[in-house]
């Protein structure tokens, strides 16, 4: 099955947030962070108990990590037999502090559900002052509130690991973000798609999902990746950079009236230039910040953080990372 990102678009077009992550990619993600949930409060806030595999994760492994507190809110489901219809006007929250029952992953009904008075938004008066008592959000916010959902995070300074779309690189907000270190790409997704579960209602096309067992519906989006603040080893493992820009200064052709060599590919990166490179934005993905600083984000219509346009010759250029190597 091909990777496609055109469900990933129509989601962002209609709204049709409804995507629920697979354990094993919780699993594989949360494996590098680990360490940095002892003694924390986790706040899943855009979450079904049934259906979220995030709730799943954490409560099973609750007292392995160490956990303070669960919390999760589901949007606009207060009926325990409806869950995932968003037809409600209210929604439920719960809570759990562990010593689960027969050493099995806890029911919604075992914990307790506490009703909310409102719908369940995260941007909720009711959700936010939940989101004031956790230390880590982690969940899978909806694609088409990306921007407004990471700018709340950061405003109450919380810890977080998301998913998101690649594209949101792209977007002012984000990119700054990410030029200040304040937020960088997970571990586990790079240069790989990640196949959710839909609803049943959920329209299937020709090479961009399937239908599993008992009639569950997937699909399959090449352009999603793990969004964090949290930290890990492998974010500052250098590059290795085997190209020289002097003696082959033809294969890096500059921009039209800007000083910025282009660089198609990331190991195309000369390690012995030491000025500005416009590289693809998937080397964000690889960007160690002891090793590079990210000046800024260029296209053809737009710049952020560095004036740049990606024309060469007169002919547009994809979207590019402007970079420096800190070691030359």
């Amino acid at each position: 099955m091909k990777c496609s990102n055109a469900s990933l678009a129509k989601a962002i077009r209609v709204k049709n947030d409804d995507f629920y992550t697979q354990l094993p990619d919780i699993e594989t993600e949360l494996w590098y962070h680990r360490e940095d949930f002892k003694g924390k409060a986790v706040f899943c806030n855009c979450d079904d108990p049934y259906m979220s595999k995030f709730f799943h994760y954490f409560s099973w492994n609750f007292e392995e990590l160490g956990l303070k507190k669960l919390i999760t809110t589901c949007y606009k489901n207060e009926n325990v037999n409806f869950f995932s219809e968003n037809k409600s006007e209210k929604a439920i929250c719960l809570e759990y502090i562990g010593k689960r029952n027969g050493g099995q992953v806890p029911t919604p009904e075992e914990i307790g559900i506490q009703r909310l008075k409102g719908n369940g938004d995260f941007r909720s008066k009711e959700c936010i002052e939940l989101l004031k008592e956790a230390d880590i959000v982690v969940t899978n916010p909806p694609f088409s509130l990306f921007r407004e959902y990471v700018a709340q995070l950061m405003e109450y300074k919380k810890r977080f690991l998301i998913l998101g779309s690649m594209n949101a690189i792209t977007y002012k907000e984000c990119f700054k973000l990410i030029q200040d270190n304040q937020m960088w790409l997970g571990v586990s997704l790079r240069g790989k798609g990640i196949e959710f579960e839909v609803l049943s209602d959920y329209p299937i096309k020709k090479g961009s999902g399937r239908i599993g067992e008992n009639g569950k519906k997937f699909v399959k989006m090449g352009n999603v990746r793990w969004f964090t603040n949290l930290d890990y080893e492998q974010r500052h493992v250098s590059l290795d950079l085997d190209e020289k820009y002097y003696g082959h200064e033809s294969s890096y052709p500059r921009y039209d009236n800007f000083d910025v060599i282009n660089v198609d590919k990331i190991k195309d990166i000369p390690k012995d230039y030491e000025g500005v490179m416009g590289v693809p934005i998937t080397f964000v993905e690889q960007c160690n910040p002891d090793q590079f600083e990210i000046l800024g984000i260029a296209n053809n219509v737009r710049w952020i953080g560095y004036e740049c346009l990606t024309i060469i010759n007169g002919e547009k250029v994809y979207n590019r990372v402007l970079i420096k190597n800190r070691r030359v």
